[in-house]
């Protein structure tokens, strides 16, 4: 019996030892994989070498939250892995919408080497001499971009810009209160949800919806039917909480807003982090629209800043954007990378019929339209206060003014009184 007390002992201590051995070698393995993903490695190492000493920077204006910055654990800083391979040092800032960006670089003041706006407002660039044409022999990851990216009608032979994400415009919904069986635009407009919806705050995605619920297109340069949808979104101001950009993602994230158009890429962002949120392409139609990295006129440095989109080609690279913000990549090579079930899940990659038959790319509109859309943004945003609630301060203040003309009369006839 002591012998087979012993040999059990002797056999549970092994058992227990053998199970540590395996759960260190588990979280090896864990560890040794979460490095591999993390791990940005680049076609050509010795491409990135020819500014290794010179001392070089360059100036990045991108979107917010719009590349892996390592706020995350476990993820990059794609910026700094530039840096380390190069050596040029990469200043970053952001803005919150294509008419911040174009009116910073108008009004002059600041030099950017590299930007990031949307298909029309790349279009506009180029007509208005505002960026550089790249030379593509220092781009040799251009390779990767989808052919069907390659060639697009707001930059043809891609001589400006190198795509960098895509995607379509939905709407974000919490679907613990949004109980509807279809999803519109007109969700937008819906009083039931009045001051829980959010607006985007920028002229060409807001037109955009109220011209696709009124049949008109996405690119109407019409006066009277720009003159109708401004209308329609003056009409929607008594539902509006707010007009918003990425402030979008602390207001549905807290739960102050129900209901929010935004991009799909931010919308799947947003699901993984709050379970309580969906996302809806409406079945009228949408924008399907392209980010794209240009170089504006005034770069100090064109090869450092070629540099740098070839490095945001690189297959690792585009993968880990992807990953990171959500947004679809156009990188053929990143793409082959994805999980079946991202590429299949309807958000970030609708099915082809879908794209052909339902979506519409914004094309850079004539000056005249341009300029008329953004009047009548401006008059509409100006015109803010006409809301339900446009009558409270007033009506606060005349009231005030009552009770103090009351107070005064009372006080005037204590007085008569006092004196006779």
């Amino acid at each position: 019996m002591k012998k087979f007390l012993i040999a059990l002992t002797a056999l549970s201590v092994a058992l227990m030892c053998g199970c540590s051995h395996i759960e260190e070698y588990e979280d090896e393995i864990e560890e040794t994989e979460e490095t591999e993903i993390q791990t940005v490695s680049v076609k050509d190492e010795e491409y990135y070498t020819r500014f290794k000493d010179s001392g070089l920077s360059i100036n990045v204006y991108n979107w917010g939250e719009y590349i892996p910055d390592g706020s995350d654990e476990g993820v990059l800083n794609l910026n700094e892995e530039f840096t380390k391979l190069t050596g040029i040092k990469v200043n970053y800032s952001t803005y919150a919408s294509n008419e911040e960006l174009y009116a910073k670089l108008k009004g002059g003041g600041s030099t950017y080497d590299i930007i990031i706006p949307s298909d029309y407002m790349i279009s506009r660039m180029i007509k208005e001499d505002m960026l550089e044409p790249l030379d593509m022999s220092n781009i040799p990851n251009f390779s990767n971009i989808m052919e069907k990216f390659q060639d697009s009608e707001y930059d043809p032979g891609s001589k400006y810009s190198v795509p960098y994400t895509w995607g379509t415009v939905g709407i974000i919904y919490d679907k613990t209160v949004v109980d509807e069986e279809e999803i519109g635009w007109d969700i937008l407009w819906n009083e039931d949800y009045s001051g829980s919806i959010l607006m985007f705050d920028n002229p060409r995605d807001a037109f955009a919806i109220a011209e696709n619920l009124l049949g008109f297109s996405l690119n109407t340069e019409d006066s009277e039917e720009l003159q109708k949808a401004a209308e329609k979104l003056k009409e929607q101001k008594k539902v509006v909480q707010a007009y918003v950009m990425d402030e979008i993602f602390d207001k549905m994230g807290a739960g102050e807003a129900i209901i929010a158009p935004y991009y799909a890429g931010d919308a799947v962002t947003l699901m993984d982090e709050f379970e309580d949120l969906a996302f809806a392409i409406p079945e009228s139609g949408t924008n399907l629209f392209i980010d794209a990295v240009c170089i504006p006129k005034g770069c100090k440095n064109t090869e450092a800043a070629e540099m740098y989109i070839n490095f945001l080609c690189e297959r690792d690279v585009a993968y880990a954007v992807t990953d990171f913000i959500g947004y679809s990549t156009p990188n053929q090579a990143a793409f082959d990378m994805l999980d079946d079930d991202v590429k299949n899940d309807g958000i970030s990659y609708p099915d082809d019929e879908f794209i052909e038959t339902k979506t519409t790319t914004f094309r850079n509109l004539s000056d005249e339209a341009n300029l008329e859309m953004q009047t009548l943004w401006t008059e509409m945003k100006s015109s803010e206060e006409e809301t339900p609630n446009r009558f409270i301060v007033p009506a606060f203040m005349l009231l005030c003014v009552v009770a103090s003309l009351i107070i005064l009369i009372r006080r005037y006839i204590r007085k008569k009184k006092d004196i006779f």
